[in-house]
């Protein structure tokens, strides 16, 4: 009886602390969220993903469809200009020099955007590594001349999808300025002209077409905000019809690449076929 006793008041203080541990947990969410400055609204339930390789190519693992990642597609299109242009400073850089600014761009980018995430959900974060300080200075150049215009958060690392074709993850989804947008953080190594990222703009499209697909919203704005590694902020804005033409242009190449894979494939179960 007393054994009996003792399991029982052992499974009622396992559910209290339970049922402590749950309201700390929204606690500190809600302190977090206080900490932050920024106004929290979960207005969509966004899903989980988990990413994958898929013939050596990154793709989004979600709903039970393997798609591909909006940058992968932007990267099998791009055009024969800029495929020349990026070829043309590899061999002027030279391989293995071309390499590592390339790494060293991508580890700053990752640094940058981990700070920021950390600042909109009012943890902090603090890496005192020479490249964390420098991708701090840069991150606080776009909190201070960027974020001051976020009203509201949707959601951060957000993944997005649209079903069968293609599949992302932005940075913020929420109001920006007064209106809703899809928001995403860059690095670059130098300051940029509107004209040359227009992939970028194509990328804020995929996005901004996969959120009004699944959740029934209207978002036509898209938000750029971006700093140099010598900490040069810049903003860029893409909205109404400008920003359809970008849809329109991202459509085609996924539509593209879903072809080139398609006849790959057939290309490739031809070879098969020969062999048997």
């Amino acid at each position: 009886m007393d054994t009996e006793k003792n399991r029982f008041n052992k499974l009622q203080q396992e559910q209290r602390d339970l049922d402590e541990s749950y309201q700390q947990s929204k606690r500190n969410k809600k302190e977090r969220e206080n900490l932050s400055n920024y106004k929290f609204n979960k207005l969509y339930d966004y899903p989980r993903s988990m990413r994958t390789l898929v013939g050596g190519k990154r793709h989004y693992d979600i709903r039970e469809e393997k798609l591909p990642s909006v940058t992968t597609i932007l990267s099998a299109c791009q055009s024969p200009e800029k495929k020349a242009s990026l070829a043309a400073w590899k061999a002027k850089m030279g391989n293995e020099a071309a390499d590592k600014v390339r790494d060293t761009a991508a580890e700053r980018g990752t640094a940058m955007h981990k700070y920021l995430e950390h600042h909109i959900d009012g943890t902090g974060l603090k890496d005192l590594t020479p490249l964390g300080v420098q991708a701090e200075t840069m991150a606080n150049k776009i909190i201070e001349s960027g974020l001051k215009d976020l009203e509201e958060v949707w959601g951060q690392e957000v993944t997005l999808y649209y079903p069968g074709l293609y599949a992302g993850a932005t940075d913020v989804v929420g109001i920006f300025d007064g209106q809703p947008a899809i928001i995403d953080f860059k690095q670059s190594n130098k300051p940029k002209r509107r004209e040359w990222i227009e992939d970028y703009f194509e990328q804020l499209g995929a996005y901004c077409m996969a959120h009004n697909y699944v959740y029934g919203t209207k978002i036509q704005s898209g938000i750029i905000l971006m700093c140099t590694k010598d900490f040069m902020f810049q903003k860029f804005e893409v909205s109404g019809s400008e920003f359809v033409r970008y849809q329109h242009a991202f459509l085609k190449k996924a539509d593209q690449y879903h072809q080139n894979c398609t006849q790959e494939k057939k290309g490739q179960d031809t070879k098969n076929d020969q062999k048997v």
